[in-house]
């Protein structure tokens, strides 16, 4: 049985058999990570507890949560966006969110055992509150402890994949998965190049784990199988997994055939684990705005290892995702009766000019890949940069903040009045709250607090609340109170120039990126916690006010910042020296420096903009980006023109 070794010596050729070897013995990725630092082998490891940057905070100093306010409270006043948009100030598009969660996926996933139940009440008297919740509760599991500790030492948990970005969530962590999503060179896909499902080898049970997501839990066997058990979420993420599986095929198929099995998925493994890297460094992370310090080479001194406080505050960005995909495609792209039945399971249809316009809300997207089929992955992958993502603040979209991961209620008549343009409450029966999840993890792994967490990154806390959002007044107008639903009504509204955009009109849904309430942000948050150094990070975090030309306050900036930057700088295999992709692209002409648009092109043939982080104006027609497909040259007769790896420890 073929098997990929993760820690014993292996030699791979990157030629020909016949040809002799004069490059020195290159070392290949292990699929979990270990190894990467040669002195201290379990640095980013898959299985290693998160860093910490500051010391844990918990109520008995071991393991108990702190209190706080109830997180769905403070949801309800603070993340609740009242159904009106609020956009990107940057232009960034939809792939600013869709990316960042597939790189997180990359990098980073505690271990999902539930341990103690600890469920977040639920008030129905709240008179915020608009959602109706059968459950009583919003139900809430801690992460377990990492093994040793929250007995006589601070409870810490566990990564439980590697902490580099290796294209871990294309491959997986361990020999089994990768044993099932490999067939010889290549990676398993449909005939018509996507995701194979969990029963796609005959035997459901035999199939990698997959988490599941709304109706999937009824029907594992319809769930795709990918490197990361995550995969169905939404049909952007499903989309983005599948993007790199044909990615990888498309460089085993440039490669000569009479290269061994072993040596052209070894080759191509490196090339997409670059590509993922090049793209978040070159594109992703100057499109958000976050600048890091210049690149010095690999140092085995820097831990890579994903903090804490990154996994669980940092990179927490769920305002970013928008509630809707707005799809665009020809008209005659779909027969009538396909768009008979899109309509049928709450998509809005409509027809415009020579196209016909999709919109999908958010919670249909859950756990649906079968819908990724159905629409396209072009047509997918290109709507994520036709609009911009919704702005890194501390709104959160209703699909994510009342009704996560949830499907309508049986004898709804139309499921397209329940997620579009705004979510219906009458639609659901239960609520599951991102926002208030985001609150209740970061109390469950001893979050510090947002002043304790400023500290700590080397930024001066914060002495009043006005102070963090940058507002005038942390005081309520006369005659309102943090329990007035009046509160949170819009006043006005602004696009990014600074103009009036009219509140209720069709521009107030596509134009706003400032809005202003009938109370600011730090009266209703003073109001909530009484001080400032009571702030739960993530709270305190997301509602700063952002540094200009970045999509961030200034401690995610500089939590992000600093994580990056590890990233790259401890991994001994990153891109930008991986001696390996010179000798892949002199010998095979396969480039690893290839933009996102690029590679959406080569992959699907779709048309898109240069660079798909940044929204197109309106006026703006999406453009073919220059891509260099791979030019394959053969390696020749020269007998020293090869180099070793060997493992260390359309509608397309």
């Amino acid at each position: 049985m073929r098997r990929i070794l993760v820690s014993a010596i292996a030699l791979v050729s990157l030629c020909a058999p016949s040809s002799a070897a004069s490059h020195p013995v290159l070392p290949l990725r292990t699929l979990d990570g270990s190894g990467n630092n040669l002195l201290r082998t379990d640095l980013g490891r898959a299985g290693m507890p998160y860093l910490r940057v500051e010391a844990p905070n918990y109520a008995d100093g071991l393991g108990r949560m702190v209190g706080g306010p109830s997180p769905r409270y403070v949801s309800n006043r603070i993340f609740n966006d009242l159904g009106q948009n609020l956009f990107s100030e940057n232009d960034v598009s939809q792939w600013g969110w869709a990316w960042g969660q597939f790189l997180d996926h990359d990098f980073g996933l505690r271990d999902e055992r539930p341990a103690e139940s600890t469920p977040m009440p639920f008030d129905k008297a709240d008179r915020l509150e608009r959602f109706r919740n059968d459950l009583g509760v919003i139900d809430f599991a801690r992460t377990p402890a990492a093994p040793g500790t929250g007995v006589v030492s601070p409870r810490e948990q566990l990564n439980t994949v590697s902490s580099y970005i290796d294209a871990s969530n294309v491959y997986g962590v361990d020999n089994t998965r990768l044993e099932w999503l490999r067939t010889g060179a290549r990676l398993l896909l449909t005939r018509d190049g996507y995701l194979p499902r969990a029963d796609a080898r005959g035997n459901t049970a035999a199939a990698p784990t997959m988490d599941l997501f709304g109706a999937q839990l009824g029907h594992p066997a319809r769930a795709v199988v990918a490197g990361d058990v995550r995969a169905n979420e939404n049909i952007a993420l499903t989309a983005i997994h599948t993007l790199f599986a044909r990615e990888h095929n498309r460089i085993v198929a440039a490669l000569p055939h009479s290269l061994p099995m072993e040596t052209k998925f070894q080759i191509a493994r490196r090339v997409v684990g670059a590509e993922i890297q090049y793209i978040t460094y070159t594109q992703f992370l100057p499109a958000l705005g976050v600048r890091l310090n210049p690149y010095r080479g690999y140092d085995p001194n820097v831990n890579p290892g994903l903090s804490n406080e990154f996994a669980v505050v940092g990179y927490r960005a769920h305002s970013m995702i928008h509630g809707e995909f707005d799809v665009t495609v020809k008209t005659g792209t779909f027969p009538q009766r396909t768009l008979k039945g899109f309509r049928g399971v709450g998509i809005t249809v409509k027809a415009a000019g020579g196209n016909v316009e999709l919109t999908v809300p958010l919670d249909l997207a859950f756990g649906n890949p079968a819908l990724l089929h159905a629409i396209g992955l072009g047509p997918v992958l290109t709507s994520l940069g036709s609009e911009r993502q919704y702005k890194n603040d501390e709104q959160i979209d209703n699909s994510l903040r009342s009704v996560l991961f949830q499907v309508p209620k049986p004898g709804v008549a139309n499921p397209a009045a329940c997620g579009s343009p705004v979510v219906n409450p009458n639609c659901f029966t239960a609520v599951q709250d991102l926002g208030a999840v985001d609150i209740q993890r970061g109390r469950d792994h001893g979050m510090p607090s947002y002043n304790e967490l400023r500290r700590a990154y080397g930024l001066p806390p914060k002495r009043s609340f006005s102070a963090i959002t940058g507002e005038a007044t942390a005081r309520f107008p006369v005659g309102l109170s943090i329990n007035d639903p009046r509160s949170l009504d819009f006043v006005r509204l602004r696009d990014a120039d600074g103009k009036i955009v009219p509140l209720g009109s069709d521009n107030a849904q596509e134009d706003a990126v400032v809005g202003v309430r009938r109370t600011t942000l730090a009266a209703r948050l003073k109001a909530i916690y009484g001080s400032v150094d009571k702030l739960d990070a993530f709270v305190g975090m997301i509602s700063e006010r952002h540094v200009r030309g970045t999509e961030f306050g200034p401690l995610q900036l500089v939590i992000w910042k600093h994580q990056f930057e590890a990233l790259r700088d401890g991994d001994r295999f990153f891109y930008r020296g991986d001696r390996a992709l010179a000798i892949i692209r002199q010998q095979y002409g396969i480039d690893y420096r290839r933009t996102l648009a690029g590679l959406i092109h080569a992959d699907t043939g779709a048309a898109v903009q240069a660079n798909v982080f940044k929204a197109p104006a309106e006026t703006t027609a999406p453009t073919v980006a220059p891509a260099s497909v791979a030019v394959v040259t053969r390696c020749g007769s020269d007998r020293n023109s090869h180099g070793l790896l060997s493992p260390t420890s359309g509608r397309s």
